[in-house]
This record gives structure tokens, sequence and C-alpha cells, in this order.
């Protein structure tokens, strides 16, 4: 529970330099950059999230997504810590014993890219400077240049254990990782062969399917004839057509193939065609997999470049020719191709092809092409030794595994996604060739090939190379010799080991993963379902037995202000940095998690790129300063009279208004707990944001405003004693909203907090518990009433507005009912009612009584089955008032035929979204009700 606080005039905060001084010198200027470098300090310098594993409380843990070390912030980032930060903050407040661990990923290519680019400048390649030299400037690079996004990272407030920052490569991590390769390798789960890959010509790597990008490219269709060698077959045909995208690749073909059921060309299988440009004859072969009634029917088969010919390949044995080099041009294989560039190739087969008669039409043909995510080229598949891991196994025992519920994924409809990745898994290549990353923990014992590496050079796998050595020896002879394996790890290898290599595995007696191992929630995008949940579920499994964590909340992505995905590519990026300079930090996580719309949904973000603003986030510094004034105001009318806490008070001397707030709050409590618990958190924002405006800020601070500073209050003791209750109603619905509200908006409610509760600067909210929930001050008859009472009020205030009443203008007001009930709450609530209203006197008649008053001139509005008078003649220039109204008229008959006509196009109403169609109907149906109404009063007027 929250201790109540207890005031005194002096309160001393001041041990940490530059916090405020007590509790009455809150600044009335809220200053987001002041608030949040402070209490970021200060949770830094007391060590607020670094939690001991010995500590009591069940144990919540969380991993962060580790962040690329090239990245810098975007919104997926801010977003993502946003929601996490929300989770664990509020599991804090539950009193669990919670870990965030925070950490980056080394990233492979990305940072051997950059690296390869700043030696190019030089004058350098790779070879010139070699791996150790390399490797030590890879380094020096990460201790300068990798820390930007961490930096960004506590800017955002993240409560996380800086302490335990981790980094993929660092000693224990990369113990781990070796450790993880060789318990597969000696599962038999890890092997060694050759396979068709993704090759990424530019960064000379071989890449996941994963890693590759499909993108929508306009090319052409080529039409080869490959003529039939006539004394292979009888045949009054005289050759074959076939179609392809890449005709460079057409070199290395080494069958043609049709269906076995396409009667065209039976009888043509078994013969044999003539390969233009090679000399080189090949057979016709059947094979289910030619969809006949796709172009002639006849396929061209490559198996060293094509990932479906490769199959059909070893299904008949075929032969595999490559014709092409790593670096993307062709080799010895393509003749006089040779060392050409695969693109300046495909122009040059098409001309040969021409010139001797075996190209026939040329079709544009729009397909997709895949792309390296990294490299930003077209793949090409190519044969390649690799390592690869026997995924099958590991993917089975995760299927196994979510049949009982394990993982749970938020929302549901992610599970089915899951679990299609697990089916029908293929192997996974997980040899990258480049040097900076895991090195492969494998041996080649090269005296058995003569000291040179081959395909058939034996090898050893093991922790370390002594290890490695005795292994060789004892299978090969003490003259053994050998060379280490030169690639590295896939970078998702290191990264499906990331919840458990980072909590201390393999040495599973260390405190920290036998105390937050399983983790609790992982909170991640969709779009990484495969590349890094699935991995974490399998590597987990494989070494711990276990899933890596409980839940899986998966959320959507941040679109721009036109809903298009952000991307580099479409250069359509927000600066999160930009906004959190122009708004604050706990603006922009408030406007982020509270535009979500339900767990999963994408989010849209309204950005205006010429001013560099955007209206959500705005929306959300206006409602920080809200509360900040608020809290100013309670403070200044506190005085220094001790809170004595709301449990000291009896019920019965409680007010209305003091009941309708304690319902309000109770409710709040109990809903804002469950939907941070079940992750509703776009619900728990918008929840606490309508309390904390209209319910507390609009109505109950106005309601107590009369009691805090009375005019014409005679009895000094019933004053001193109403008083010291609507403070202490006051500083208990402040001091939880606070607390509800922190883990959205953690730095502006720590600085609230200490200002209202005087508490030294080493007590932190972020520590302390959520406030207990009385839920016997729950009404929803009072709640009912009170809603009822609003809108009486607003109803009133409309009306004055109407006739043009200056706000110090008081009037009398005529309420029209006989419900019991509304009499009663309006006469317990008067006082109330007349100080909000500018209320001269408040007449209650029963509808009978009403209508025997002679008439007249007022204005008069119905809310519920209460009807409400407002007598306006001799107070406002009636003319003066009818003209107004026959304007407002003339307005709505304007936006009722715009409106009317927009929605009688057609292809208005069928092509443009139904939100905005139905904006449009809903803004019609409001003119007309405005004019009707408009229309009314000046016949009342009349009348």
């Amino acid at each position: 529970m929250v201790a109540m606080p207890i005031f005194s005039p002096v309160t001393d905060l001041s041990e940490t330099a530059g916090l405020m001084q007590g509790p009455n010198d809150l600044p009335k200027t809220y200053d987001p950059a002041g608030t949040e470098s402070r209490w970021q300090e200060a949770w830094d310098k007391y060590e607020a999230f670094h939690p001991d594993p010995n500590s009591s409380g069940k144990a919540f843990s969380v991993v962060i997504p580790p962040p690329n070390v090239t990245g810098t912030l975007h919104m997926g980032h801010a977003f993502n810590t946003a929601l996490i930060d929300t989770v664990v903050r509020f599991q804090r407040l539950q009193g669990k014993n919670v870990l965030c661990l925070p950490g980056t990923d080394h990233a492979s290519i990305a940072v051997q890219n950059i690296l390869e680019k700043q030696l190019k400048k030089e004058g350098l390649q790779l070879e010139d400077v070699g791996r150790e030299d390399f490797l030590k400037l890879a380094w020096d690079w990460k201790s300068q240049s990798g820390g930007q996004i961490v930096q960004q990272l506590r800017r955002l407030g993240y409560s996380v254990d800086w302490l335990r920052e981790r980094f993929t490569l660092d000693e224990t991590l990369s113990k781990a990782v070796t450790e993880a390769f060789v318990r597969l390798h000696d599962q038999g789960l890890i092997y060694r062969g050759e396979y068709l890959v993704n090759w990424c010509p530019a960064s000379g790597s071989a890449v996941s399917d994963l890693e590759v990008e499909m993108k929508e490219v306009d090319g052409f269709l080529w039409h080869f004839k490959y003529p039939l060698v006539p004394s292979s077959l009888s045949s009054p045909i005289e050759f074959i057509e076939v179609a392809t995208t890449r005709p460079e690749t057409m070199l290395g073909d080494v069958a043609i193939a049709v269906n076995p059921s396409d009667e065209r060309y039976q009888n043509l299988v078994g013969a044999l065609v003539d390969l233009p440009l090679t000399g080189r004859q090949i057979p016709v072969i059947a094979d289910e997999h030619v969809d006949k009634d796709f172009g002639t029917g006849c396929v061209k088969v490559t198996p060293a470049h094509d990932p479906n010919d490769f199959v059909i390949g070893q299904r008949h044995g075929l032969p595999q020719i490559t014709v092409m080099n790593k670096d993307g041009t062709m080799n010895e294989q393509a003749g006089c191709f040779k060392d050409l560039d695969r693109f300046e190739a495909r122009k040059a087969v098409v001309a040969a092809l021409e010139d001797k008669g075996f190209l026939g039409k040329i079709e544009p043909y729009r397909h997709s092409v895949p792309f390296s995510d990294r490299g930003k080229v077209p793949v090409e598949p190519l044969l390649s030794t690799q390592w690869f891991v026997h995924m099958e196994p590991l993917a089975a025992k995760c299927r196994d595994s979510l049949s009982k519920g394990e993982p749970r994924f938020l929302p549901s409809r992610w599970e089915k996604v899951y679990r299609d990745w697990l089916t029908d898994i293929r192997d996974w290549c997980i040899s990258r060739q480049l040097w900076w990353g895991h090195r492969i923990p494998a041996w080649y014992v090269i005296s058995q090939t003569d000291g040179d590496l081959t395909n058939k050079t034996p090898y050893v796998v093991a922790c370390s190379e002594a290890e490695a050595l005795s292994q060789a020896k004892k299978k090969f002879g003490n003259a053994a010799q050998i060379q280490r394996d030169e690639d590295v790890l896939d970078t998702w290898f290191s990264s499906g080991l990331w919840p458990f290599s980072t909590l201390g595995w393999p040495d599973e007696s260390n405190a920290d993963f036998a105390r937050w191992y399983p983790t609790s929630t992982l909170v991640t995008g969709f779009d990484i379902i495969f590349f890094w949940v699935a991995r974490m579920t399998m590597m987990a499994s494989a070494f711990t037995g276990r899933m890596p964590f409980s839940d899986v909340y998966i959320h959507g992505l941040v679109r721009d202000e036109q809903n298009r995905k952000m991307s580099k590519s479409a250069g359509n990026g927000i600066d999160p940095i930009l906004l959190i300079d122009r708004y604050g930090t706990d603006a922009l996580r408030f406007a982020l998690v509270r535009e979500v719309a339900g767990a999963g949904q994408d989010i849209r973000l309204d950005f205006d790129r010429k001013n560099e603003t955007s209206a959500t986030v705005e929306a959300s510094r206006n409602f920080a300063n809200k509360l900040w004034n608020a809290t100013r105001f309670t403070l200044m009318n506190l005085g220094s009279v001790p809170n004595e806490g709301l449990e000291k008070i009896n019920t019965s001397e409680l007010k209305p208004s003091d009941c309708w707030i304690l319902s309000r709050l109770a409710r709040v409590n109990r809903d804002t707990a469950n939907r941070y618990e079940q992750y509703s958190l776009g619900e728990a924002a918008k929840g606490l944001y309508e309390f904390v405006w209209n319910d507390f800020c609009d109505w109950y601070l106005e309601l107590v405003k009369p009691r805090l500073n009375p005019k014409n209050f005679k009895n000094e003791s019933l004053l001193e004693e109403d008083q010291r209750i609507a403070r202490c109603v006051l500083v208990k619905v402040l001091n939880d909203l606070l607390v509800m509200m922190h883990p959205l908006m953690p730095h502006l409610t720590e600085e609230l907090w200490h200002a209202l509760t005087g508490n030294s600067d080493n007590e932190l909210l972020a520590l302390q518990a959520w406030p207990e929930n009385d839920e016997k001050y729950i009404s929803d008859e009072l709640e009912g009433s009170f809603s009822k009472l609003f809108s009486f009020i607003r109803l009133v205030r409309n009306l004055r507005s109407v006739a043009g009443l200056k706000p110090s203008q008081y009037i009398p007001v005529t309420i029209i009912t006989n419900k019991k009930d509304l009499i009663d709450m309006i006469l317990k609530t008067q006082d109330n009612i007349k100080s909000l209203t500018r209320c001269s006197d408040l007449e209650i008649l029963d509808p009978k009584s009403a209508s025997l008053k002679p008439p007249i001139k007022a204005l008069a509005g119905v809310v519920g089955e209460l009807e409400v008078v407002l007598p306006i003649e001799g107070l406002v220039d009636l003319d003066e008032l009818h003209k107004r109204l026959q304007t407002d008229i003339v307005k709505a008959d304007k936006e009722i035929l715009s409106l009317t006509n927009r929605l009688a196009n057609s292809k208005f109403v069928e092509k443009a979204p139904v939100d905005v169609v139905n904006e449009c109907r809903k803004n019609l149906l409001e003119a007309q009700s405005q004019k009707s109404l408009a229309l009314k009063r000046i016949s009342d007027l009349l009348g």
C-alpha cells in the first residue's frame, strides 16, 4: 500500500542536486526536459531498477529485443519501449521482483559493411588489414559509435537494469554461443553440407530466407528456342520453347522438364535438345512439379541456380553446373561470358541468342524478386558448402509445447502464424562469410588433405582450439594439424539464446538464471515471429527444456500520417528524438500507448512534416500540463494542516461529490489494474485519461473549490472539518492516480508524487506499491446520478452560451421534473450547481406546476427526464440573439447542402474509406440537429 502523505510546512528534498525543495515549490510551468533528466539521474543513482535475485516478491522478468549496435532510435523502438516499460513498471508496483534486462546485438553484416566502406575510402580491402586488426577496428568502432542507440533508449526513461546490460559478443554470451553450437553438433542437429543458399554478392555472404525481402520489379520474360537433336527422337517438333526472367542462368541448364500428364510433350520425354551457346546437349525429363498450364508447359532446369530446380535435380540425379562466381560475375562455365557481371551477362546472352535465331518473343513481366535485406541487391541462389541446423526436431518440441498452451500469444490469432512457421520448416543456414561475429567453433584437420582445405577435409567441433587439437590428435594421430573455420554464425543464432544466455546459461546455478528464468513476457512486433520468437523457443526447448517466456505480447506497427508503413526506402520515418525534444518523453510515450485500439493492432501517428509537429503528441503534452496544474492547485490548497488519511474519516461525513469521486477512483483502480495485467495497455491509457481530465480535473476540482476557499462561511469549526475532509479526499485521489499513471508517464508522475508527498528523493514512486482499492466506495447508482447532474450542468452552460451571457452574470434557473431521485440529487448538490452554472436562484417545479406559470421569454433544453428553463427577458438583447440564431441556421444549411451533395456522389461513397463516409453521415445528422435546435429556440423567443 502507498502510505498517505503527512504534510508539514517544510519538507527537505535536497539530497539530490536539482530536486525540488518542498511540496509547495512545484514550478508554475512544466519543464519536460528538466524533469526527465532529473529523475533518470535519480533512478540511476539509487539503482532503482537493479533487482537482487535474493529479494522477496514473485519473480517477473523481461528481456528487451536487442537493437542493432549500429542502430539509431526509430519510432518502432519508441513504441516497443513504451509498451515494455508500461508492463514492467506496473509489475513493480504490484510488489514483484522485476528484472528488465537490456542489451544490443552485434549486427554482423551491418557493422562489417560500415567498416569495409571506411577501409575502401582509405584504398584498403579486408585482406590488406587482416582479420585480427579488422576485429580491433570493429571493437574500437563499437566503443566509440556503438552506444548511440543505448543513450537514446535511456532518454525514453526505460526502467531496465543498465548494470546488467548485455552485448551479444560479450565474453559470457560468446561462451554460451559456442556451447550451444557444440551441443547441437554433438546431437547431430548441426551439419556441414553443400546446398543451394541465398547468396548476397554485395556482402559476400549467405543469407537466410528470412533475411530476404521480396520486391515487385518490372522486368521481362524472355522466350528461348532449344532445338531438338534430330537423331535423339523422331518428332515433327523442331524445338522446345522455354521462358525465363534470368537468361544468364540458361548457361547452367541441365534439362528441360515437362509434366508427365501433358500430352503435348509425352513423346518427347527422353529426347535431347541442343543447349544454345554452350555446345552441350541436355535431356527432356518428366516431373510433377511442372505446371503444364503455365507458359509453354516446358521448364528449363538449372539445379545450381534455382531452389525448385535443385529439388528436381536431386530427384532425377542431374548434374549441378554453377556458372556464377560469388561476387556476381560469370565463371569459366559461362564460356565466352566469363568475368561479365551477371546483369551485363544477361544482356549479352539475350543478344547472342537473338543473333543465332534462338530468341522468341519478349514480354514485359512484373514479378517478385528476392533482395538481400542487408546488401540491398537481388540475391543469387548459389551452391555453397555451409553450416546448417536441422530444424524439424527442434520445431517438433515447440509444437508439442504449443499444444499445451506454451507460450501464450496475445492476441491469440498470432498463435496460428507461429504454428505455421514451425510446420514444414526448412533447415537453417547459419554460416556467414564475415569476420565480425561469433566465429564457428570448428577446426579442419588440414593434415589429412595435404595441408589444403577442401570439401573433403575432415573437421572437429570443440569449445576451444586446445580441445579441438586434442580431438584431432586422438582421431588422426599426433601429427594432426588444424585450421579454424573462417566463417561466423548468423546473428540470429546468438539472438535465439538471448532469454537465457543473458541470465548466465549454461551455468544454470547462476542466481539470475535460477530466479528469473523462464522470463515472464516477451513484447515484440509481429514481423519477427519467426526471425526471433520461434528461434528463441526452439533454442530454449533444446537447451533448457522449457519455453523461454510465458506470454508473447505481439504489437503492431507505427504507421505514418498517411497510414503507410514507415521505412528508410520510403523516407517517411518520424524521428522520435525530434518529438521528445519538442513535447517531452512522457508525452510521446503516452501518445503511442493511448493510440493502441487493441493488442496487435497497428497505430497511426499524425505528423506535420513541414512544421515537424504532431497534434497527437501535443495533446498528450497538454494532458501532462493539465495534471501538472491540478497538482499545483492541490498543493496550494492543502495548507499546513497534517493530512490524517482517508481511513480516519467517517463515510457519513463525506459530501456526495466526495463519494462520487471515490467511487470513480475505486472503479478506475480496479479496471486499470486488470487492463495492465491483461496487456490492454491502450485501454488503460484511455481510461486514465478520461478519469484525470474529465472526472478529476474538470469536475471534482471544480466541485471542491468552494470548500477549500469558502466565502461567507460563518461556522468556523464546520469550515475546518469540511476543509479537512476535502483535503483528505483530494490527496487520496491525486496520490492514487499518480501511482496508476506512473507506468505510462513515469517522469512526470515521479516529480508530482514527490511534490505531493514530500518524500525524499531516494523514496521513489517507481518502487512504491499499487494503491489498495476499497471497492466499498463503488456505487453504480451514485455515478449514474452524477452523470445526469453533469449533463444538466453542461446544458445550462450551453444555454448561457447561446444567450450570450457574460461568465460573471448570475441568473435564475428553473428545473422541471417529477423524478424524485433527480430532485434529491439536485437538492443535495445545489450549492455545487449554483457555483458551476452561475445560478442566482434554483427553482424546481413538477410539469403540472410549470404549465400553470405565465409564459416568459426563455431558452429551454431537455436532458434525460429533466427540462431546464433559462429566463432571459430583460437580461439579454433578444433582437441580437434572434440574429445569431438566424446566422446559425444559414451556416447549418450550407453544411447540410455540402454534405448531402457529397453523399449523393456514388463515386465518393464507393471509393472513399468507410470511416470517412461514416464521418460525413455523422456530420450531416449533427448539422440537421443544430438547425432544428436553432429553429426551436427562435420559435420559443417568438412565442
